[in-house]
């Protein structure tokens, strides 16, 4: 008489939000695949969504390889404006990653995968797992005020990061028995933003030609603060201190705001293991500074293996 077939629980990877910081899956996910865990369904919110269907797609080395090389003006070469919706539209980046990483429909990826929207009329929580994976892509990608909005299936779809930064429900709907979530939000509380330094004790830096490359970021943002009024209530005992630029109060907005949803949609959905790469110095538009992210990613998914080897998973390492 046969042994009846062992079952072998399903690992979900759950890729969480945070911009720049999301270049650290790549690591996480080097680490786990070089421990020799099996993973059998991805999911993600914003760059989650994005490096995760790369992955999904059999590219991650690809991608890899390329994020390494970026550099501030490589960042900026990508940058659409657009003032419908958004500051950027995003078709060129689309675009360029629909010839280097994902050209197949989501039915057709090697991996199970999943992105996570938010509906910004009903500001419900859309899951995207069928169709056009870029489009999917770049729906949980659309951060307000920064990416035009997406239309699709007669909605209008934002970042998934303002309803779900940390998708564990989906995971555990498309299957996953065991969860392994990746939290880019964990070390930012009170860090959201640099304190603004006093005016007169600033000293000015040379330009260098990457500094110039995003030059034209700098002049929107100084002009826009420049439109902002010096309020009689201010205390004039208080040293005259810099107004923070419109990206960095995005920034830091987006940052409280999603890892408040973090800690509480985690107290009701908990994943069996949470992996947190330490990455609160990078900024929002940090996307040239991969190596640094990456080798956090990886530094953090190997101090949490000892966690994922009591689960009935195989690892090899």
């Amino acid at each position: 008489m046969t042994n009846p077939t062992r079952y072998r629980p399903k690992v979900g990877l759950i890729l969480g939000s945070g911009a720049a910081r999301g270049w650290a899956h790549i690591g996480v996910i080097q680490a786990l695949r070089d421990a020799g865990l099996h993973v059998d369904i991805v999911c993600g919110t914003s760059i989650g969504a994005l490096v995760g269907a790369v992955y999904a797609n059999s590219r991650l080395d690809a991608l890899d390889e390329w994020v390494r090389t970026l550099s501030v003006r490589d960042v900026v070469s990508f940058m659409d404006l657009t003032w419908t919706g958004g500051v950027l539209k995003g078709e060129r980046l689309m675009a360029f990653f629909r010839q280097r990483f994902l050209d197949r429909n989501i039915e057709a990826l090697d991996l199970p995968f999943g992105a996570v929207a938010t509906s910004l009329y009903g500001g419900t929580e859309v899951w995207l797992r069928s169709g056009n994976t870029l489009n999917a892509v770049r729906a949980s990608i659309a951060l307000p005020a920064l990416f035009a909005p997406v239309r699709h299936n007669g909605q209008i779809l934002v970042d998934g990061g303002l309803v779900n930064p940390v998708p564990v429900s989906l995971a555990r709907a498309m299957g996953a028995d065991i969860l392994i979530a990746v939290d880019l939000n964990s070390d930012l509380l009170g860090r959201h933003l640099r304190r603004p330094t006093p005016v007169a004790t600033q000293a000015r830096l040379p330009e260098s030609p990457e500094i110039h490359a995003n030059n034209w970021l700098d002049k929107l943002q100084n002009n826009l603060s420049a439109l902002l009024p010096d309020f009689a209530g201010n205390d004039t005992n208080e040293p005259h201190l810099e107004i923070p630029s419109m990206l960095d109060v995005v920034a830091a907005s987006i940052n409280i705001m999603q890892e408040r949803i973090t800690r509480s949609r985690m107290v009701g959905e908990p994943p069996h293991v949470v992996i947190t790469p330490r990455l609160s110095h990078l900024g929002l538009m940090d996307f040239h500074r991969a190596q640094e992210a990456i080798t956090e990613g990886r530094r953090a998914a190997q101090e949490a293996l000892d966690d994922i080897r009591t689960f009935d998973v195989k690892l090899t390492g």
